[in-house]
This record gives structure tokens, C-alpha cells and sequence, in this order.
């Protein structure tokens, strides 16, 4: 499935019910090979070194039902109430690459964080260091 703003808005609305008035909450929602929608959030932890991202848990849910990821979102409220639009840290990236350069990930509109635009990891890292190890058809 390709990344729309059902899957944005999916992020979204989760953040809003299960953290109706915490700023800094979020969610992330993603899509599978499969059809399916799948929604993870990260446990608030006292130390930074042992935090996770909003996608870990969507994303290892995807693993778990033999599922690809095809697209990603993760959002995050700030202290006025508005979600913002956050492109997947290194790490998620790194995650994600295990499925497929085409995986569609928002990413925030150059204009305005709220807004989102699409890009591929093969965008966000074209110079995968992965690259010349990977076998491609052809």
C-alpha cells in the first residue's frame, strides 16, 4: 500500500485517544505488503539511553506476521496541540531498509512541519552503505 493521509491521520488520531492532552506524544502507523495498518507508540522511560522510536513497534509487528513495510508515518504533538510531521531517525531507516529502498516514509513539508511530503529511503539515503552489498535483479 502507498503512503496517503489515511495513514497519517491514523497516527493521528491514535495520539489523540490514547494521549488526549500530553505534549510531546505521538505515534507512528504504518502500512504492509499485506494490506494492513498497523500503530505503535513508545513507553515514556526515565533514561534517554533505553528510549525507542514510535515505529519499533509497528515495524516488529510487521516481522512478526511475515509482513513487508510499504510506507511509515510518525507524528508528534507539540505544546499548541499540533502534530508534526517527523522523518524516520538513522536508526528506524536502517530498520526499514531491511524490507526495501522503496518504502515510502512521510517526511515534513519543507514549509511546514505539519504538512507532509513522501520520500523513499532510496531518497533519504541514496548513498546506502549497505548498497554495493545488496543483490538486485537484473
Amino acid at each position: 500500500m502507498k503512503l496517503d493521509s489515511k495513514l497519517i491521520e491514523a497516527a493521528i488520531s491514535y495520539t489523540q485517544k490514547r494521549f488526549p492532552d500530553v505534549p510531546g506524544a505521538g505515534a507512528a502507523a504504518v502500512y504492509t505488503s499485506a494490506g494492513e495498518l498497523l500503530i505503535s507508540t513508545a513507553p515514556g522511560v526515565v533514561s534517554s539511553s533505553v528510549e525507542l522510536c514510535h515505529e519499533v513497534g509497528a515495524i516488529c509487528e510487521a516481522y512478526k506476521l511475515d509482513q513487508k513495510v510499504t510506507a511509515t508515518v510518525c507524528v508528534s504533538r507539540d505544546e499548541k496541540g499540533q502534530f508534526h510531521i517527523l522523518t524516520p531517525c538513522g536508526v528506524c531507516q536502517e530498520r526499514l531498509m531491511f524490507w526495501s529502498e522503496e518504502i515510502e516514509c512521510a517526511v515534513p513539508s519543507s514549509k511546514d512541519s505539519t504538512k507532509w511530503e513522501m520520500r523513499t529511503l532510496k531518497e533519504l539515503q541514496p548513498y546506502y552503505w549497505r548498497k554495493p552489498f545488496i543483490k538486485t535483479d537484473g
